[in-house]
């Protein structure tokens, strides 16, 4: 089967660039099996009101598709359904924008029964403000498209529709929340401790989950390998309590990414609020990555502790992927000093550089009655700037 050949519209900076690609290469099958992009385009902004990128701009990419043949045109950015009707009516070509790249993501990863509710519960929310703008733009008029049966209007019947869809999978997810508050409840019995892996999409989490307790989790380059909170046990020597090991329960759970719009972010947020509300949670960024990334992601996943009010005392910093650093101090050392953090653990889940020292840190703060010792001081020591999204970098294009 050939490639689907993708235009890609995004930012100029690097970060922009690479996520979006990303994204893009992550959306098979979703949107082809083998999406191609054969040509990026960048723009420092993309919220003109007519094509969401500039007129200029759109005219150049109309030419590249003709000249390229290509399928679709890729916007790295929210885009209004008139802008898509005005960019697809001047290119001939597909055109998805930044949300509806995710959802197809998310709709393609999604396993649990839980999972695709709250996808599902995404896409409601993406299509009704755009069920009336739509119908205006097919039929060629600012009326209202044409009345179905007993006289209604056939808009107002599917906008009906997708609420009462919304008020169902409400429901559905509301049972869902109360049957693993249950199991929560049950886990707190046990008095288990519980510890939360957090991160941007792709930092390792699951990798390290793997590691930790046996599983085989898929594991993958792409972005949102994991949409569902997995929770397992594992076990750790404890000297803290003068026993020889003790167990605890891991959880792994769905990445963080830039510019999610709120609606996607409430659709997890039950999912998000469980694995928060962990004993200790562990941070984990990808030390491999440029500093200008690490900072931005890194931003990123305090913003959504800020936003769902955790307890930022019980949160450490894990520095991942340190088998692929050249000049692994000199480097964490920097990345230190640029996120604010104490003597970071930096570790390596493929070679199991660190481990024991991740597993010392977690029993010393799980077990210990205080926390005297600088060793493990992995906390942030000031809290990063105001201003971003939650589940979000700080856009640096607004």
């Amino acid at each position: 089967m050939n490639s689907a050949k993708v235009i890609l519209v995004t930012y100029p900076d690097n970060f922009s660039l690479q996520e979006a690609q990303s994204l893009v290469e992550s959306s098979s099958p979703s949107m082809s099996p083998h999406p191609q992009v054969v040509k990026v385009f960048t723009q420092k902004y993309l919220n003109h009101s007519r094509y969401g990128l500039g007129s200029g701009k759109a005219e150049e990419i109309k030419e590249f598709v003709k000249q390229s043949k290509a399928d679709q045109i890729v916007v790295d950015e929210h885009l209004s359904p008139k802008q898509i009707h005005n960019l697809e009516k001047l290119t001939e070509a597909q055109v998805i924008d930044r949300e509806r790249l995710i959802l197809n993501i998310f709709h393609s990863r999604a396993t649990t029964i839980e999972a695709k509710l709250q996808i599902e519960l995404a896409e409601v929310k993406y299509e009704m403000p755009r069920v009336r703008e739509n119908a205006k733009l097919t039929s060629g008029s600012t009326e209202r498209a044409g009345k179905g049966g007993m006289g209604e209007y056939t808009v107002d019947v599917k906008f009906r529709d997708l609420k009462r869809r919304m008020t169902f999978i409400k429901k559905k997810l509301a049972d869902a929340h109360t049957k693993r508050e249950l199991y929560r409840q049950q886990r707190l019995k046990t008095k288990m401790p519980i510890v939360s892996l957090i991160g941007y999409t792709s930092s390792g989490k699951t990798t390290l989950f793997n590691l930790l307790t046996s599983e085989n989790k898929e594991i993958s380059s792409s972005l949102f390998t994991t949409l569902s909170t997995t929770t397992r046990s594992f076990r750790i020597d404890n000297n803290e309590k003068q026993e020889k090991e003790s167990s605890l329960l891991l959880i792994d759970t769905v990445g963080f990414i830039s510019r999610l719009p709120h609606y996607m972010i409430d659709a997890f947020k039950s999912t998000l609020q469980e694995s928060l509300a962990a004993d200790l949670i562990l941070l984990l960024i990808d030390a491999s990555e440029k500093f200008e990334d690490i900072k931005i992601k890194f931003k990123s996943c305090w913003n959504v502790l800020d936003e769902l009010k955790v307890d930022k005392s019980k949160v450490f910093v894990i520095l991942t992927k340190c088998d692929g650093v050249i000049g692994l101090s000199e480097r964490i050392d920097n990345i230190a000093n640029d996120l604010s953090v104490s003597n970071p653990i930096t570790i390596s889940s493929k070679t199991g550089y660190g481990i024991h020292k991740l597993k010392t840190m977690i029993a010393h703060n799980l077990y210990s009655q205080s926390l005297s010792g600088e060793e493990y001081s992995t906390k942030v020591k000031t809290v990063p700037e105001e201003g971003a999204y939650i589940v979000a970098a700080a856009d640096p294009h607004t």
